[in-house]
């Protein structure tokens, strides 16, 4: 329908110039002027929904030796064309929404950083819901701190992405977590103020196919529908559907029937809330690397999430390994994004460098902290290889001044106790840095796409031109 608006609005503009280029000569009056009137009359009468909208004003960021001219997403436009044309449609009113997947390490797990990028999104493009969570504190680790997900039994087995040996298959959050107890219950509450604005009428609960199906309880039934998925959509996974009729901020869930096999093991939720915008999916594990994501299985659950656009965000790990080289690492990034361009085709990809951080050493039975090396090699063969195989790349590292830049960011207090992680603040500013890049990539996208819908030439024989 839009597409058809818009060749109507073209063959209107087209008529009103033959009408006016034949009036001013039948009255013999210079071509020139009467194309000057012309162009002021066609551009007061054509429709808004021709251009696109304003640009996105740039969030500021009060990281203080920030590097602003740097701050930018590096890679070739077109690659972004068709992420920014989804976003477009989104503003103006497209009913649809658009997925973006983080993936990473601990810079992401505790979900600071990535959780200012959601919020910024869904600031600007819209809200679609909280997207994927998954039950990290029953892996016994730290969780995002805008949801619970919480249950009575102690006995889960843990699995995470960064063992050698997992106890449990690995799922869509890098995590997987299996009981033998036969009865199965959780509960997945929203955090009241951190989570505000996250309250959902739809999820998507990720589980091994053998996993006792789980139903919503605590809630009239005539107000919830489940579907149970039959077909695993990709080894080890099924979905299962429980949409409800209004928005809430918890979900009971309680095993309906008892299992003839004992696999209860579970991976996850995808929460959203019906509406159009931007659905945001920060997967996070401490200590991943990005030889720890490089499996056919776990990309092929990545494709669940039909991202249009996938942030890798690593490095850090790789850099204390005691025979890191760049080769290797660069070995390591190729095999991962091999996986992506084979199952992903058509999402738009993007790397991020790691800032620079310190190392802690024993020497002369003192602790002291020196700066890592390594984080240089890292980040340069990063941003190398995006450059060599087309890939966008953000770099974190040289934005924040690169080389010795870990003095600065423990001068100013933004590191944690460790001097690897940062402040719960620095983290939202690194957000805010990220999301600034982005929308500088997408405001010349945008005056790009209005310079190429109508281009005013007074001087021209004809003044007007629709490309």
């Amino acid at each position: 329908m839009k597409q058809m608006k818009r060749l109507g609005n073209i063959l209107i503009v087209l008529l009103l110039l033959g009408i006016c280029l034949l009036s001013s000569w039948s009255k013999g009056e210079a071509v020139h002027t009467s194309m000057q009137d012309t162009t002021n009359l066609v551009l007061e009468n054509i429709q808004p929904n021709l251009f696109s909208h304003d640009s996105i004003e740039l969030v500021k960021s009060s990281i203080p030796f920030a590097i602003d001219s740097l701050c930018e997403v590096q890679g070739m436009n077109q690659t972004l064309k068709h992420f920014f044309q989804e976003l477009e449609a989104l503003r103006q009113g497209k009913d649809t929404v658009i997925s973006i997947v983080q993936l990473g390490d601990s810079h992401i797990q505790c979900g600071y950083l990535s959780g200012q990028l959601m919020r910024l999104f869904h600031k600007d493009f819209g809200n679609a819901g909280r997207g994927l969570i998954v039950p990290l504190k029953l892996t016994r680790t730290n969780e995002p701190d805008d949801y619970f997900i919480r249950s009575t039994i102690k006995d889960w087995q843990k699995g995470r992405c960064i063992q050698r040996e997992p106890k449990c298959p690995i799922g869509i959050g890098g995590i997987g977590i299996k009981t033998m107890v036969r009865k199965i219950n959780m509960e997945v509450i929203i955090a009241e103020h951190n989570g505000a604005g996250y309250e959902f009428n739809q999820a998507i609960l990720f589980r091994h196919p053998l996993a006792t199906p789980l139903i919503a309880t605590g809630i009239p039934r005539d107000s919830v529908k489940t579907q149970t998925g039959k077909v695993p959509f990709c080894p080890n996974v099924i979905c299962d559907t429980i949409s409800f009729s209004t928005l809430t901020d918890t979900l009971l869930l309680r095993s309906h029937t008892l299992p003839t096999k004992y696999n209860n093991l579970y991976y996850g939720l995808s929460l959203s809330n019906g509406k159009a915008g931007v659905l945001f999916h920060s997967i996070g594990v401490n200590g991943a690397m990005y030889v720890n994501y490089a499996d056919s299985n776990y990309v092929k659950q990545l494709a669940l999430l039909k991202p249009s656009l996938l942030i890798l965000s690593m490095g850090t790990n790789e850099t204390f390994g005691r025979r890191f080289n760049a080769a290797e690492f660069k070995d390591q990034i190729a095999n991962l994004i091999k996986l992506i361009q084979c199952y992903l085709p058509q999402t738009a990809l993007m790397i991020t460098t790691p800032p620079e951080c310190f190392q802690r050493k024993r020497i002369n039975k003192k602790t002291v902290y020196l700066r890592n090396t390594n984080t240089d090699i890292a980040a340069k063969t990063i941003a190398q290889y995006a450059r060599e195989k087309g890939i966008l790349c953000w770099d974190l590292y040289k934005i924040t001044g690169g080389k010795g830049s870990s003095k600065i960011w423990f001068k100013t207090q933004m590191f944690g106790r460790d001097r690897i992680h940062f402040t719960k603040e620095t983290y939202r500013e690194q957000g805010n840095l990220l999301y600034r890049s982005l929308m500088r990539k997408y405001n010349n996208f945008i005056r790009e796409k209005n310079d190429s819908i109508i281009n005013v030439q007074p001087d021209s024989t004809f003044a007007y031109v629709i490309r």
